[in-house]
């Protein structure tokens, strides 16, 4: 059984700049200094940052960022 990596999209148009994605997976997600928006540093992350990713999709209050599994 092959495993497929996890795809991460965000919609920067939507972000409420609260950082809990950055909290969750910093290696993944970062934020714009001038407005706090989401910014994706990675949209196939490793597998070690998987479970961080999911946290910061469930745990964005604008459900900005989307997961592909």
């Amino acid at each position: 059984m092959k495993h497929r990596k996890m795809k991460v999209t965000v919609e920067q148009d939507i972000c409420a700049s609260s950082g809990n994605c950055v909290m969750h997976a910093p290696e993944v997600f970062d934020q714009r200094d001038e407005d706090g928006v989401v910014v994706l540093l990675t949209a196939r992350p490793p597998a070690e940052h998987a479970e961080g990713s999911r946290k910061a999709a469930a745990a964005c209050p604008a459900m900005a960022i989307h997961i592909e599994e």
